[in-house]
């Protein structure tokens, strides 16, 4: 390399602020999960009300998406194990597999406009493998990135972009609910939309942003921000990790995937049905803004904790107060640790497997997806076996509020059993 073009690669690399590294990780995490994954929910009523699905099916079709991610989860954590295995095999950096995602989640996305429902669950399940992709991916490259220009704490704000994603397609939804258009029509705006967001991000998402500096490196900065040095974890202790982030999965997807057609179920018609899920991307957003204020200096498990309790506290109200406002309140306080779940985890991982975090991410994001796929099939059978669809509907959340409850204790037992020790930084990434 010569020094002209080595000094030019280095200017390109400092005109990357942190903020636009954020701007990059939201925009990404919108198109992945926002619309990639989650469009489905908005336009589920739409797609019941053309008849070109039935509730079990909806169930059916939500797996397959949940179960591509659970796939993509697990290609992303054994990802570094196949590259070893295979040298031969081009080294690809983060941001490419992220960007390769994008495009991917786009395809996918214009596909379902096609009205060839035998085809919707291939696409539904690509679409989870390629969001699963962007999700670890982006996470990886972003909080690396941040924590190079020592702005570690800016990385919740990353994951505000799901909520903004899941915003927009909620009130694009009940835009096109209020002037009669299809669902094949919605499947193609979200399409069109998640073009021109990847098209944002793609000049600035790319390799030469990434600084020259070893995984090592980068993660003796992120400990050091945090002020808490942390013997690198058991096998054990990363397995009843994992599963514990596990029941965050399970314990929300039933309320986030049917939370319109409950409302439905439960209310009389109102135009102010549509605003529900928006109102949960709303919460999404304010909790991820607001995590970036929480300091990473505490154990982490204890916030992971208090927000499994927010969340099962949403599920009660959806319960025992099924009103507009009850259900408004219930989808706030849904989305408002949503993703800040996903930041703490994401965090701890990077914390109890320096070296080695992209693959542990890929774990704990395969065990949400078990969690993923596990719910709306129990919510199938309930709803067929229950003498109502408010009987079965009831059931499941009760289910899925419990499942949170656990999720609790187990943290809490981690943190006695477990406890974080001081160690010295040179010792922090060993």
């Amino acid at each position: 390399m010569t020094e002209t073009t080595h000094a030019k690669t280095h200017a390109e690399t400092a005109e990357v602020s942190p903020w636009a590294i954020v701007v990059v990780g939201m925009l990404a995490l919108a198109v992945a999960m926002g619309i990639g994954r989650f469009a489905f929910t908005p336009l589920l009523p739409m797609m019941l009300n053309d008849g070109v699905i039935d509730l079990l099916g909806a169930s059916w079709l939500a797996s397959a998406n949940y179960l591509g991610y659970l796939l993509g989860a697990l290609l992303c954590m054994f990802q570094p194990l196949i590259w070893r295995r295979f040298p031969v095999l081009p080294s690809v950096a983060a941001s490419t597999w992220a960007r390769s995602g994008l495009v991917a989640t786009c395809i996918f996305t214009l596909g379902m406009a096609l009205h060839l429902p035998w085809l919707w669950p291939v696409l539904r399940f690509a679409a989870g493998v390629a969001s699963a992709f962007v999700f670890v991916f982006t996470s990886s490259w972003c909080l690396d990135q941040l924590a190079a220009r020592n702005a570690g704490a800016l990385g919740a704000a990353i994951y505000a972009g799901p909520g903004a994603g899941i915003v927009l397609s909620g009130l694009f939804a009940s835009g096109m609910v209020a002037v009669g258009w299809s669902a094949s029509s919605g499947w193609l705006t979200f399409g069109v939309l998640a073009i021109m967001l990847t098209a944002m991000v793609w000049q600035t998402f790319h390799q030469r942003a990434e600084k020259n500096e070893s995984p090592q490196a980068s993660t003796t900065q992120v400990v050091a921000a945090s002020k808490i040095f942390r013997q690198q974890a058991s096998r054990q202790e990363m397995l009843v990790f994992a599963l514990a982030y596990g029941l965050a999965g399970f314990g929300y997807i039933i309320t986030a995937t049917f939370l319109p057609v409950i409302a439905r179920q439960a209310l009389l018609p109102s135009a102010l049905l549509d605003m529900f899920w928006p109102l949960f991307g709303v919460g999404v957003v304010v909790g991820a803004l607001l995590s970036s204020r929480i300091s990473l200096a505490g154990d982490l498990r204890h916030w992971l904790a208090g927000c499994y309790a927010v969340q099962a506290l949403a599920i009660a109200v959806c319960i025992f107060i099924p009103t507009l406002t009850g259900f408004a309140v219930s989808s706030l306080l849904l989305g408002l640790p949503f993703t800040v779940i996903t930041f703490f985890a994401m965090q701890e991982a990077r914390r109890l497997r320096p070296l080695t975090a992209p693959a542990y991410m890929g774990l704990l994001t395969a065990m949400y997806g078990l969690g993923q796929i596990a719910g709306p099939p129990m919510v199938a059978v309930l709803l067929r076996r229950a003498p109502s669809l408010a009987a079965g509907f009831t059931l499941s959340l009760e289910i899925a509020a419990g499942s949170l409850l656990l999720g609790v204790l187990v943290y809490l037992g981690m943190a006695r059993i477990w406890p974080v020790r001081l160690m010295a930084p040179a010792t922090a990434v060993l």
